[in-house]
């Protein structure tokens, strides 16, 4: 028995690209380091937050998600455990565990979407 397997150029050169992004975009909260946001984040980009619940708040435009990526990754006494990064194309799923200052953790996943080199969309929710 064969196994076929088609190789699709365009989309593992997306995926690899995609990657690099997310790898950047994590840095950012291992490091506390808001830094490259700017070259990460498109103009129109959206996050839809994990708070309130259920639906999360709604983020549009490049300073509105870098405000609050910046705030989240320079949270006193947080970090970011990140759990797994998986990315097809444009799109990446991040598992994360969040760890607040006061000791509690919280458990999430944040659905990513690339465009033209840029984060376009962010949807995070959170377990419980």
């Amino acid at each position: 028995m064969t196994q076929e397997v088609i190789i699709d150029h365009a989309t593992a050169r997306r995926s690899a690209e995609t990657a690099e992004i997310m790898r950047r975009f994590n840095d950012v909260f291992q490091r506390h380091d808001p830094s490259a946001l700017d070259g990460l984040v498109a103009e129109d980009c959206v996050i839809e937050n994990t708070t309130p619940a259920p639906d999360g708040a709604r983020h549009a435009g490049k300073a509105a998600c870098i405000e609050l990526w910046s705030a989240i990754a320079t949270g006193p006494g947080t970090r970011f455990h990140l759990e797994e990064t998986f990315v097809a194309g444009d799109r990446a799923t991040i598992s994360w565990r969040y760890c607040m200052a006061d000791g509690n953790s919280l458990r999430g996943v944040n659905l990513m979407r690339v465009a033209a080199g840029r984060i376009v969309e962010a949807k995070g929710y959170v377990k419980g």
